[in-house]
């Protein structure tokens, strides 16, 4: 499997309150367990006009699938390539 970037442009996105944020949340779930296993969701990021989604899904089109069926925009699907953090800069001994 792979790992996407998901960008969802929806407007005032960063002004949802937590019942709206724990409906769109729901709702993803739903979706996730008509798709399982193709599609998994990790988390996401909430900020101004956007929501930026990880998920691990089989292919990109799964990704698109998902959002088609949640209703959610799925503006840019990016697969990640590789991932660093704090200890990618440690020198391998």
């Amino acid at each position: 499997m792979k790992r996407y970037l998901i960008e969802r442009h929806i407007p005032k996105a960063g002004a949802m309150n937590s019942a709206e944020l724990c409906h769109a949340a729901q709702t993803s779930n739903a979706v996730i367990a008509r798709m399982a296993p193709k599609v998994q969701w990790q988390h996401s990021y909430v900020a101004d006009d956007a929501i930026f989604c990880v998920y691990i899904a089989d292919g990109a089109e799964d990704v698109r699938e998902h959002a088609r069926l949640s209703g959610f925009p799925a503006t840019r699907v990016i697969e990640v390539e590789t991932i660093i953090d704090p200890m990618t800069g440690v020198a391998a001994n």
